[in-house]
């Protein structure tokens, strides 16, 4: 008698399986990843596409148009979260539902193998959307590392090359820090309106320049140079020799304040770039868990929905 039911119950179940299932009962259904994956990486690429559209028409460089730079970085930081979520979740879902039935398989053994094949689907779609946007990210953590570091190098270089750049009159930078020392070089020999002024051709801006150059990042000149340099400024503006000290010592006060104004505010922007950094690597990682948890749960609602 116990053999007839058990032979009934057999045959109900051979009846109830469809010839795939019967074929394909290993633990691991790579079509269902595979297709879970594809559908997760083409919808997360959707959702990009349109989150970069939405980005960059909600900045604007005028002021006070469009959102702030804090507003801008909240807002893409939670549109990648609920790309994960949303997109890991369809593909998850999908390799739940379309794997094949487990016959005679624990509950627990089915709910593991269906959050495998959610985590298995939200890893090969991870790992695709890295291959296709490779450029793209991979420019961006650069950016912010290569920033930081190139930004760090020129802070501490800022003074140096704004004072001494007139010793490579051929660079672009040793151009553009010769034209920002020569202003205040310009300075030094300014007369007042009523008397004119001396031909440039006349002044001897390249030799105060270099003395400038020489003195490189000290707070003070020499007192050597200093007092060559008002005998030139005495020379060439009719001021005094004690005027002419006042003003040479001014003018290079005003030169370094400016020197370390700019690496102030190179190092400012180093260490912004370094906080970017280390927030979008931060979030980067929670949205790829959360992108990963939604995966997993959903597998398991696509597994029960295929087995019901």
């Amino acid at each position: 008698m116990a053999q007839a039911i058990l032979s009934n119950e057999a045959a109900v179940h051979r009846t109830n399986q469809s010839p795939l299932d019967a074929i394909h009962t290993g633990a691991i259904s790579w079509a269902a990843i595979l297709a879970g994956a594809v559908a997760a990486a083409a919808l997360s690429l959707i959702l990009l596409l349109l989150g970069m559209g939405l980005g960059l028409s909600s900045i604007s460089p005028w002021a006070r148009h469009g959102v702030e730079a804090a507003t801008f970085g909240v807002s893409a930081i939670v549109w990648i979260t609920v790309t994960q979520l949303l997109a890991s979740g369809m593909g998850g879902y999908l390799a739940g539902r379309l794997r094949v039935k487990w016959p005679d398989t624990q509950l627990d053994e089915v709910y593991f193998r269906d959050t495998a094949h959610g985590f298995l689907a939200w890893a090969l779609a991870t790992l695709a959307m890295a291959v296709l946007l490779t450029t793209t990210i991979g420019a961006a953590l650069h950016g912010g590392v290569h920033a930081t570091a190139g930004l760090a190098g020129g802070a501490a270089k800022a003074g140096a090359v704004a004072v001494a750049g007139a010793h490579d009159g051929q660079s672009r930078e040793g151009q553009k820090a010769k034209g920002e020392v020569g202003y205040f070089v310009d300075t030094l020999f300014r007369k007042n309106a009523e008397s004119g002024s001396a031909s440039p051709a006349q002044l001897p801006a390249a030799e105060v320049t270099r003395i400038f150059a020489h003195a490189g990042a000290a707070d003070t000149l020499p007192a050597e140079d200093a007092a060559y340099l008002a005998q030139l400024v005495s020379r060439h503006t009719g001021l005094s020799q004690p005027e002419a000290e006042q003003r040479v010592n001014e003018v290079y006060a005003n030169m370094r304040s400016a020197a370390k104004e700019a690496v102030a505010k190179a190092k400012e922007a180093a260490d912004q770039a370094r906080k970017a950094s280390i927030y979008i690597t931060l979030w980067l990682f929670v949205s790829l868990l959360v992108g990963a948890f939604s995966a997993s749960l959903a597998a398991t609602w696509g597994g029960r929905c295929r087995d019901a």
